[in-house]
């Protein structure tokens, strides 16, 4: 306990010394987070709750923390917010579709050894359980993004205030190709990290690459990865127009009330 304590407090000197104010803000909101990951997951476990609008709320919670909590109310967390919250729409209906075609709900071979003492009829639907664990593994990613574009995006407008939507349109997508090659990069590594020992579990147990891929387990961890780059790059283009329309249209309202 008191290593975590210790790599707590030297992540909170850091955050503190290096993002000043708003570092602070983000270490807090890390807790923030984990209490809302936690009451989540206590609601999804109630066989009457749907997990999906336990999902849509949570996600528009984390969301307002992480936009809003950390660097303020302004136009670049409104509209960061809006394309945020519209990707996560669309990728739930699509996850939804995919999670249920590629069979990966419930629980798997290697899992159910472990299990085998309990019971498994929880009541619950896997699939929307499974759609609600990608999603989650995504908002971080897709929030990210949003501000990334959003923010350089009001730094471009307000150093060339005459430009036109379209053209602040295409710089946002520009601002995106940089940003999408790291994050989708970044997505991949962090959860292929998290199941390393399952890996050299299935080496161990001398699986075939053709078992490795066709495994329940392999094939969620591969969808919930494709998920999250399909998010991140989905996101893109929508916080590119949201940004470029909010900016222009406030700007012609302000000249409209002058």
């Amino acid at each position: 306990m008191s290593v975590l304590v210790w790599l707590a407090i030297i992540l909170f000197i850091l955050m503190v010394v290096i993002g000043g104010q708003k570092g602070a803000r983000s270490f807090i909101a890390l807790f923030f987070n984990f209490v809302i990951l936690i009451i989540s997951i206590l609601f999804m476990a109630d066989p009457s709750i749907d997990p999906i609008i336990v999902t849509l709320i949570a996600t528009t919670i984390l969301s307002c923390i992480n936009l809003f909590y950390i660097n303020e109310i302004n136009i670049k967390t409104k509209t960061a917010f809006i394309s945020t919250m519209a990707t996560i729409i669309a990728l739930l209906l699509f996850i939804i579709f995919m999670t249920e075609s590629a069979m990966i709900q419930g629980f798997s071979e290697e899992q159910i050894e472990e299990i085998k003492g309990f019971s498994v009829y929880l009541g619950v639907d896997f699939v929307k359980i499974a759609a609600s664990v990608i999603i989650m593994s995504t908002i971080g990613a897709i929030t990210d993004v949003a501000i990334s574009i959003s923010s350089p995006m009001r730094e471009i407008y307000r150093h060339n205030p005459d430009i036109s939507k379209q053209s602040l349109f295409q710089s946002g997508v520009s601002i995106g190709k940089d940003i999408l090659g790291t994050s989708t990069n970044t997505l991949f590594f962090a959860f292929f990290g998290g199941y390393m020992a399952l890996l050299i579990w299935f080496i161990d147990l001398d699986y075939t690459f053709g078992e490795i891929v066709n495994s329940k387990i392999f094939s969620g961890e591969m969808v919930t990865i494709l998920a999250a780059g399909i998010g991140v790059a989905l996101v893109i283009p929508i916080t590119s127009w949201v940004t470029a329309y909010v900016l222009i249209k406030s700007d012609v309202e302000e000249e409209e009330e002058e």
